[in-house]
């Protein structure tokens, strides 16, 4: 039976459940082991219906885990069984098909009850720093060899904790103890998000969420699908190049504009890699379904009605369609490409809307620091695994820069130096903006950054290095320029692969470039007063302002000498 309340009350119970999955969320980002969940956010959070439909989502964390998660409480009802639900459980996966894509991200459910009734349940996603298997990476040829895989099943059952899985994931993992820490914090924060559920239904008297999902449903599939018929009734194809691991790959993808959805058909993609770059549709679904929503419908907030009307289709065992079991560790770098190829298609359907081309996947890289080998090491020198999170510069806007050193489309954020260092033996010699990286335009590409990583004395280290952009800078769109392209080598100078496992000997450092988003518009377009600016603050040089932009040489001097003097700040 569903209890009637006005459309006002509603309204305040969608807002009171958006703060709940927030608060949710926030909890996790304070009790997380990980440094990839308390300083980068890689996380979601999310509330559901019984049906496992997602009413509301935290703002903070990854449209990668979070619209991923969106379809995988139904997983887990099915897989466990709405007669094995029981209050107090706890269930768990990181199966990529079911879960957000990948071994390395944690899902725990757990079921809310109120009165002794099933009313909800409430899920998070963190990604963790180690699952056991080659380590994080793209170095496997199957999902056998990426780490521990564990089923949609229970990790507490009506309270009580399944101790041998304990066990036994511990027994698989490098860093077994904030494994298990971050397992308990997934799991407390959903028990924050029930705790202030049943302090919200209390307040409104409800005995269930039947109303409020209906009226949250409804109206924001009503809203996504107004959305879309504003735009034409037009399909436009995208394309794009990336590096791949040993050869470049191709996204393709046609989008058509239908009067309640739109489809979004990556048939000609390029087929399965060997190595781990492989991306379940799961994750290539939610990544196309965020590109077009922040487009068209930004203000309406995510759940499963909003999503609904964006459909995606991708043939199997295509790069964009892995199945079982083919190596998905490094699935963000073909993820997080997907927006930009369909950016491609949509600029033709809608211009002068969407961002040109930006870094795309994160320039995120993991050292296995150990005591060095070619010589005694020191007895203070230990072991560690440090995963850092960092971004290069995302496509400028039609109407704005590009923004420096800032993910996109992951929003996840770049840990601090500090953050980094604390986590092992490892010292960050240096992380600042690369001047020229954006693409030169009306607008300005985003900067990338420079990154100088070694270990501490006494410590050798393998990188696994996780980049694109080397050979495919980002595209310019409109007339823009392109992105400065992703460079890695020793500081000796012997050359570095973009991706994959490679040793780094005691006393080397690690040289990273990381890549510039592309311009918009022609630069020749670019206000001259922000061509001054940038020249001004660094983020060109004088080269830059004179060939892509057309300042002449006192122009250039004249900013030369007020920095000299101090004139500009």
């Amino acid at each position: 039976m569903v209890q009637e309340h006005s459309k006002v009350a509603y309204q305040v119970m969608w807002n009171r459940l958006i703060s709940v999955v927030e608060e949710q969320a926030q909890a996790l980002v304070r009790t997380a082991f990980s440094t990839s969940v308390r300083e980068a956010g890689d996380l979601s959070a999310g509330v559901y219906d019984t049906h496992g439909n997602m009413l509301a989502q935290a703002v903070t964390g990854t449209p990668g885990h979070v619209n991923a998660m969106a379809d995988a409480v139904a997983h887990f009802i099915r897989r466990i069984g709405r007669q094995n639900i029981f209050d107090g459980d706890i269930y768990i996966t990181n199966d990529p098909w079911e879960g957000t894509g990948h071994l390395h991200d944690i899902t725990m459910v757990t079921p809310s009850f109120h009165k002794g009734v099933l009313v909800g349940f409430f899920a998070c996603t963190a990604h963790i720093v180690d699952i056991g298997g080659r380590g994080f990476g793209a170095d496997a040829q199957s999902i056998y060899e990426e780490g521990l895989q564990i089923p949609i099943m229970k990790f507490a059952e009506k309270g009580d904790v399944d101790e041998t899985l304990s066990r036994i994931i511990r027994g698989n993992v490098r860093e077994p103890d904030q494994l298990i820490g971050d397992i308990y914090a997934l799991a407390t924060c959903n028990e924050i998000g029930h705790r202030r559920l049943i302090e919200m239904m209390t307040e409104f008297n409800l005995d269930h969420l039947d109303g409020i999902a209906e009226f949250i449903l409804e109206n924001s599939r009503r809203a996504t699908i107004e959305a879309i018929a504003a735009l034409p009734r037009l399909s436009a194809d995208g394309e794009m190049t990336v590096d791949g691991f040993d050869t470049p790959i191709t996204l393709k993808v046609k989008v058509t504009v239908h009067a309640d959805r739109i489809v979004s058909d990556f048939t000609g993609s390029s087929g399965l890699d060997k190595k781990g770059i492989n991306c379940p549709l799961v994750y290539a679904k939610a990544y196309a379904c965020y590109a077009l929503k922040v487009a068209i419908a930004p203000e309406i907030p995510n759940n499963a009605a909003s999503l609904a009307p964006f459909e995606i289709e991708a043939p199997a065992n295509s790069i964009v369609n892995a199945q079982h079991p083919a190596p998905v560790a490094l699935r963000h770098i073909v993820g997080h490409f997907v927006p930009d190829t369909v950016y491609a298609a949509f600029d033709k359907i809608v211009p002068g809307l969407v961002p040109a081309e930006g870094a795309g996947c994160l320039c995120n890289f993991q050292v296995s620091l150990r005591p060095r080998t070619d010589v005694p090491a020191p007895a203070k020198a230990r072991r560690s695994e440090v995963l850092t999170f960092n971004s290069g510069g995302s496509g400028a806007r039609p109407e704005f820069d590009g923004l420096n050193a800032t993910a996109f489309p992951s929003g996840v954020m770049t840990m601090p130096i500090e953050a980094t260092e604390h986590a092992g033996p490892v010292i960050i010699w240096r992380k600042e903006l690369r001047p020229d990286s954006g693409g030169a335009g009306k607008t300005r590409g985003g900067l990338g950054q420079y990154m100088e990583v070694g270990a501490m004395e006494g410590h050798e280290f393998d990188i696994q290095a996780m980049f694109d952009r080397v050979d495919h800078p980002a595209r310019g769109r409109r007339g823009g320029m392109a992105g400065a392209s992703t460079t890695i080598a020793r500081d000796d100078g012997t050359a570095m692969n973009g991706k994959g496992k490679q040793f780094v000997p005691h006393g080397r450092k690690v040289v990273m470039a990381f890549p510039g988003g592309a311009g918009y518009g022609a630069p020749s377009e670019r206000p001259k007063e922000l061509v001054l600016r940038d020249l001004a603050r660094g983020y060109i040089s004088a080269e830059t302002a004179a060939r892509d932009y057309g300042l002449v040489e006192h122009e250039i001097k004249a900013v030369q000498d007020a920095l000299a003097k101090g004139e500009i700040a």
